[in-house]
């Protein structure tokens, strides 16, 4: 169900172009190690963050970009970039290379955790964890999302509010998710909600003007209300 759910993720979020599908879908087994070591508590949203700030780290060392588009090169969004991805041979590049990033992935979450660098941090800890639990989630699955913070991992990308969202909602309506396809309704909705509250802006960095330095960083200003208006508007309504 979880896997099946972070689908409207691939592409860069529903084909946006933004950080590549395999950094959610690793963000979110970083975080899904954190739940199986420390529950759903604060220091298990840090342990993701920090664990998925590595899993970036890796990717981009394998890829130079993290975004979807940069890699591929290509708007798969504008008319016929699918087609061209398609005959370039784009999908077999992507699939070999999620083969070998899997792999770091991984060794990454079992090196990370193995270090036990638990951080003291009252919550909340993750904007993406706090829409998951404002949306009534599961303790599991907010954990989960906590890694998708600061535009996954503190790198500064696409919302991760917003991937939390999409990701939820794609678990509590399982039946969208046969024969899915990213011009679903509800998709269009939530981001046209979210980009109205976030200046039509897509990219934490510009959202909040700067990276966050760690994880504490980004905890004081969720601490100070930052990011609430965007928070609230994603948790409010389940757009399915």
């Amino acid at each position: 169900m979880e896997e099946k759910a972070v689908a409207p993720l691939a592409g860069g979020i529903a084909n946006m172009g933004y950080q590549c599908g395999m950094l959610w879908g690793a963000a979110l087994a970083a975080g899904a190690q954190a739940y199986r070591l420390y529950g759903a508590s604060p220091q298990a949203e840090s342990s993701a963050v920090f664990a998925t700030q590595r899993l970036v780290e890796k990717f981009r060392a394998r890829t130079n970009e993290i975004n979807c588009m940069e890699i591929t090169d290509l708007n798969i969004q504008e008319g016929k970039g699918a087609l061209k991805f398609i005959l370039k041979g784009g999908p077999i590049g992507c699939f070999r290379h999620a083969a070998g990033y899997a792999r770091e992935v991984r060794s990454g979450i079992d090196t990370t955790f193995s270090e036990n660098r638990l951080e003291s941090i009252s919550p909340p800890v993750s904007c993406a964890a706090m829409v998951a639990q404002k949306m009534g989630a599961t303790g599991m699955h907010a954990v989960m999302a906590a890694g998708f913070a600061g535009g996954i991992g503190l790198s500064g990308g696409g919302c991760g509010a917003l991937g939390a969202s999409i990701w939820i909602t794609s678990i509590r309506e399982p039946a969208q998710m046969n024969g899915f396809s990213y011009s679903n309704t509800w998709i269009g909705d939530m981001i046209e909600k979210y980009l109205e509250c976030s200046d039509f802006e897509f990219e934490c960095f510009n959202i909040v003007g700067r990276n966050f330095e760690n994880v504490a960083d980004h905890a004081n200003y969720l601490h100070q209300g930052g990011c609430s208006t965007i928070i609230e508007t994603l948790a409010a309504k389940s757009f399915s």
